[in-house]
């Protein structure tokens, strides 16, 4: 977030509210066309794969929209009371914190998708899915309600009451909140990192026997692969103080724009990869989304339940539907019955 407010004019702060409001509506709105094509059709429901990336589609979502609107609120409202705040930078570090485990998650479901293709049916059933997505949430949140604790041990209650500038380390002061940050940071990154390299070469190595479908393989070791790109860019803004920090001594009139600028790589830009990494490249979310978006998308739109989840080399875990085709919520937990 930029906090040099103060030393823009109207006009710069304008261009820059503008330009990051704009890029925020934009993604939100690829993110949301994905979004929108997973409601409309069953034939995603039950593969635990696609519920996973729209997952992360949401989880992306919501970080963006807080982003951008403590960017807007830092220079609408320099000032705002503690306990907002505290609010909206929790929710904020939670759904930062829940992109790098759904990352580990995928890269489980495609490495049981590869290297036991015949048990992925039984594990990688939609119940369990939905129980690994509330795990995730509990995991982040857990880090974050230490903070809240360790503001309530250390600093008065009427703290909650005052006014500040509404950027972590304004909150979260404290040496304790910086032993905290170091500690998870590490076992987060460590656990993420570790499974996306035990499932990749895993798969490699899998993929090496003559018996197993080298397509698939191929594709999984190309996705896991871009899970690992993806994790680098969202540990952009991990790094982005210390950017700020070696920049702006060497170009100090350009203060401003240099934070605007790592603010805008490193916080908003990255939304924009999850569409692009995996809903592009995933032929059967492009072909529901040319019918819905194109000039003939008036036309009734048949649910094709017959070719399940081609792109992931499974068969669809959900029974076949009832005569009337009715879709079913895409949060329904359904325990699918073997055939």
């Amino acid at each position: 977030m930029n906090t040099s407010q103060e030393r823009d004019s109207f006009q710069d702060a304008f261009i820059k509210n503008f330009i990051c409001v704009a890029l925020g509506i934009i993604i939100n709105y690829i993110n949301g066309v994905f979004v929108y094509t997973f409601c409309k059709n069953a034939v995603f429901y039950g593969n635990s794969r696609y519920i996973l990336y729209i997952h992360l589609v949401i989880n992306d979502m919501v970080m963006l929209s807080i982003t951008v609107g403590l960017h807007v609120v830092s220079y609408a409202v320099p000032f705002v009371q503690v306990s907002l705040c505290c609010f909206l930078l929790l929710l904020s570090y939670v759904t930062v914190k829940n992109t790098p485990l759904n990352l580990a998650g995928m890269a489980i479901e495609r490495y049981i998708a590869v290297c036991k293709p015949l048990h992925h049916p039984q594990i990688c059933t939609v119940k369990r899915t939905y129980i690994l997505i509330c795990l995730i949430w509990m995991a982040s949140i857990i880090p974050a309600l230490a903070d809240v604790f360790i503001i309530i041990a250390l600093k008065p209650l009427s703290f909650f009451n005052s006014n500040t500038s509404c950027m972590l380390w304004n909150v979260f002061t404290t040496q304790q909140h910086r032993d905290r940050t170091t500690v998870v940071e590490i076992i987060f990154m460590l656990f993420v990192w570790l499974t996306l390299f035990y499932t990749y070469f895993m798969i490699l190595h899998t993929a090496k026997n003559a018996s197993t479908d080298q397509a698939s393989a191929k594709k999984a070791q190309n996705t896991i692969l871009l899970h690992g790109a993806q994790l680098l860019f969202s540990m952009l803004s991990n790094i982005a103080p210390f950017i700020d920090m070696y920049l702006v001594p060497l170009f100090p009139k350009s203060r401003s724009n240099i934070l605007f600028t790592t603010f805008l790589l490193t916080h908003i830009l990255p939304r924009l990869l999850s569409p692009l990494i995996y809903g592009i490249r995933d032929q059967q979310f492009v072909k529901y989304i040319k019918r819905y978006f194109s000039c003939s998308s008036n036309k009734r739109l048949d649910i094709e339940w017959a070719e399940g989840a081609t792109t992931a080399g499974f068969e669809p875990d959900h029974p076949e539907p009832r005569g009337d085709s009715t879709p079913m919520p895409f949060w329904w937990w359904h325990s699918p019955s073997p055939p």
